[in-house]
């Protein structure tokens, strides 16, 4: 059975687009389309589709709102469509806050390079936003409820079906610490990092030991906002990582997107290199791979890696490299993540130390690297 989509936007020529691309895919069926917000929670009560694709700006009742009236009466998987602007980003991320699950830029040019391969992007991201329904009764485990407020009032201060690992990685409540020492802390993502990133960071205390590099895709127009929201929330620092950054303990570095970046030198005194890619064999920028295998030249056995909820299997290769130094490789657990694929590609390579849930995750960091 297909999977049901209700489609959202004041645009009528918008509508026809994604309805036409969408309903080409045998595996969705756009159900209803509306033209605002009030429609879209009105139609999302009783129509109850597998997942919502919500434009932003909109009239009567904008998508924002709508995204958390829609999570108030009827829990759905949202997909927000945004413009690739400091405007667009700010809201994109409160409508992440109020509940949606994922983004995409609605100009499909900014998607991919070529339209087929951002018309395929499209209906992935679209399937693996509803499937999130399917495997889970409700949208709560996959994402943490946030408040709006919570960004508004600044802190200042402050599975595997093949080749399964071959044994049970540590989870749950009998996880200890290693008592590895460690130098960097680095975490990679996409599909449902921002709300998980959030949670991690913001939790970490002032005093944390050693510097956090982290690698989101995420659009060039978003990564400044983005860690300036978390550096307002957190406790340690965070900011949008910058060409010859010397990394510090207690640190955030936000890779800059449409970019790589590198570290360098040594562990002592490590710093960033940001570099543009035009490598068309490079699919993301930043790439997790790329971040990683640099660290783990420069750190070698001294980074714990985590790889939380996304799409594919960035950070694999990457994983592999640190694992082959001796450093530490953590990975989401299924039920936590968004998207299970790029947690799922590093355990089912047999890469993954510890399995981790979202909700746990801050807290056994913190007892991994600092009562290690």
């Amino acid at each position: 059975m297909a999977l049901k989509v209700l489609v959202v936007d004041d645009s009528s020529f918008f509508r026809r687009r994604l309805t036409e691309i969408l309903n080409a895919d045998p595996e969705l069926e756009v159900i209803d389309t509306a033209n605002n917000g009030q429609q879209a929670v009105d139609k999302a009560i009783a129509l109850k589709p597998d997942v919502i694709t919500m434009d932003i700006e909109m009239p009567v009742m904008d998508g924002i709102t709508a995204v958390r009236e829609i999570m108030k009466q009827q829990r759905t998987p949202i997909l927000m469509f945004s413009s690739l602007t400091h405007e667009g980003a700010k809201a994109t991320l409160d409508a992440l806050d109020a509940g949606a699950i994922d983004f995409l830029p609605k100009k499909f040019e900014d998607i991919a390079r070529d339209r087929d391969e951002a018309v395929t992007l499209l209906r992935q991201r679209v399937k693996a936003v509803a499937r999130r329904r399917l495997s889970s009764r409700s949208v709560e485990t996959a994402r943490p409820a946030l408040t709006r407020t919570s960004f508004e009032r600044p802190k200042l201060s402050e599975r595997m079906k093949e080749n399964p690992p071959p044994s049970r990685p540590l989870t749950g409540p009998t996880f200890k610490a290693s008592g590895k020492s460690y130098k960097l802390l680095a975490i990679g993502t996409s599909t449902g990092g921002p709300v998980a990133l959030q949670k991690i960071i913001t939790a970490l205390p002032a005093n944390f030991p050693v510097p956090i590099i982290l690698i989101q895709h995420m659009p060039a127009a978003f990564t400044g906002a983005f860690a300036s929201r978390l550096n307002g929330l957190a406790k340690i620092s965070v900011k949008e990582a910058e060409d010859n950054d010397v990394l510090k303990p207690g640190v955030a570095y936000l890779a800059p997107g449409g970019k790589q970046m590198l570290v360098e030198g040594k562990a002592e005194q490590a710093k960033l290199r940001i570099k543009d890619d035009d490598s068309p064999r490079i699919t993301f920028k930043p790439s997790v791979d790329i971040t990683f295998g640099s660290a783990a030249r420069v750190y070698r056995d001294q980074v714990l890696a985590v790889i939380l909820t996304g799409m594919g299997s960035d950070g694999r290769e990457g994983a592999r490299l640190l694992k082959q130094y001796g450093s530490r490789i953590w990975a989401q657990d299924e039920a936590s993540c968004v998207v299970y694929g790029m947690p799922q590609a590093v355990a089912a390579a047999g890469l993954m130390d510890v399995e981790v849930s979202l909700e746990e995750s801050a807290s056994k960091l913190i007892a991994e690297v600092m009562h290690g």
